[in-house]
């Protein structure tokens, strides 16, 4: 066997970090569409009673998208390079962010501005398909094995990070703006800015190193010439966990976070802007406990964290919705932080415990279908789901309620899973 050259175990911390942070745009834009929800149903959907449903059927619809995207840039990581699809990616993204930020609006062109912003979140969506698990992928292949569960974790407190950004900058520009200034033109500012970011970081990503992984496989030859087809032949179990570990991430953020100011908000429990900020108070959680969870897993295993986070995910989310929808300030906000804490530990785990599943040679087009295929449904769909089942019933804490059935069905696979976390003498392939 051909000897691989010993840059192949690790790559430079600038590569490293570049890849870590470069998650920010993505969920910048993703949250920024939540965050942005009740604003961006006035603006696009006439700001009627079903409006706001209209804009979350939209973000829910645009999300059958990135499993199809997940496919495609998976492909592309897994036969030509990570480095490549990374690239790619950004480029079209930037593009989607920029065209979203010249829309016109319903004053101006009627009910087609709707058409045009759900043909858009379905171009970004495509897009960011390979988008977390390419650079997931990538700092897995790229860390120490003792340490792959913490720099791991990065790409999800990244991903906060832009969550961060952007509803500081909703908050902002919902606080010094009027409504009329709103509607006019102050939304266009957080999307432009988010164009000028995915530039950035496309620029950024161009300096990075391959994955040393990667390399190890075109120096053993050993790249799948149909790296899908590998998988579903080799991996299906591994997919199946993947997919467990994901619904159980995507539910627990999309629910758990990112809904939040939409149902706060709808529910007449707080205005629009206090509850963006309060959302910013999560968002700063879940950068805190993002590394510590993921540090802990290296210490402990994924197992281990991944079980008591579920079990933690049974209780906690039915708890925190109640009390969100009938309490006073402090019982908002400590409902909203017990809810990102939570689904910013499951995320960082998350990360390296799916990646894991699966050995280099077709780990994207892995990830590409147990990962994206459980976002689609549990993340695109439920806030969708989430808001409407809230106006049906009246109950305040069927959110919680949700996350707590698929808490439940996860933990058996759970249980059953091998600990992936490597040990000494583990193969650097891994």
């Amino acid at each position: 066997m051909k000897e691989v050259p010993s840059r192949t175990t690790a790559v430079t911390r600038r590569s490293m970090a570049v890849a870590a942070w470069s998650t920010v745009v993505e969920w910048y834009d993703f949250t920024l569409y939540l965050y942005f929800a009740t604003v961006l149903s006035r603006v696009f959907f006439g700001g009627g009673a079903t409006s706001l449903l209209a804009t979350l059927a939209g973000f829910a619809i645009s999300y059958a998208m990135r499993p199809l995207g997940a496919v495609v840039f998976g492909h592309i990581g897994d036969r030509i390079g990570r480095r490549r699809t990374l690239l790619l990616s950004m480029m079209l993204m930037t593009a989607a962010m920029l065209a979203t930020a010249l829309l016109p609006d319903y004053a101006t062109i009627g009910p087609a501005a709707g058409v045009l912003l759900l043909a858009l979140r379905c171009f970004m969506a495509f897009s960011v398909g390979g988008e977390y698990t390419g650079v997931v992928a990538y700092l897995l292949e790229g860390a120490p094995m003792e340490r792959r569960g913490l720099l791991t974790s990065l790409a999800s407190a990244a991903s906060e990070v832009g969550a961060l950004l952007a509803v500081a900058l909703s908050a902002l520009t919902v606080g010094a703006l009027t409504p009329a200034e709103l509607a006019a033109w102050g939304w266009r500012i957080p999307f432009f800015v988010g164009a000028a970011l995915a530039g950035a970081v496309w620029l950024a990503r161009s300096m990075m190193e391959e994955s040393p992984d990667f390399e190890r496989q075109v120096a053993e030859r050993t790249v799948p010439a149909s790296p899908l087809r590998h998988t579903l032949r080799h991996h299906r179990a591994a997919l199946g966990r993947t997919f467990a570990v994901s619904a159980l991430g995507s539910i627990t953020y999309y629910v758990g976070i990112t809904y939040v100011p939409a149902f706060l908000t709808s529910s007449g429990v707080l205005a629009e802007g206090r509850s963006l900020w309060l959302s910013t108070l999560a968002a700063v959680a879940v950068i805190a406990v993002t590394p510590f969870t993921g540090a802990l897993s290296d210490r402990i295993g994924r197992k281990p964290v991944l079980l008591w986070l579920a079990a933690g995910s049974t209780l906690l989310p039915l708890a925190m919705f109640a009390v969100m929808g009938h309490g006073g300030e402090m019982a908002i906000a400590l409902g909203a932080l017990v809810l990102a804490c939570l689904a910013g530990g499951v995320s960082a785990v998350g990360a390296s415990a799916t990646a894991e599943q699966f050995p280099g040679e077709g780990r994207l087009s892995g990830l590409a279908l147990g990962v994206t295929m459980a976002t689609a449904i549990f993340g695109g769909l439920t806030p969708f789901l989430a808001e409407l089942l809230v106006k049906l019933t009246g109950w305040t804490a069927l959110p919680g309620a949700m996350i707590a059935l698929v808490a439940l069905a996860v933990l058996p696979v759970l249980a059953r899973m091998p600990e992936t976390r490597p040990t000494a003498g583990t193969p650097a392939s891994g």
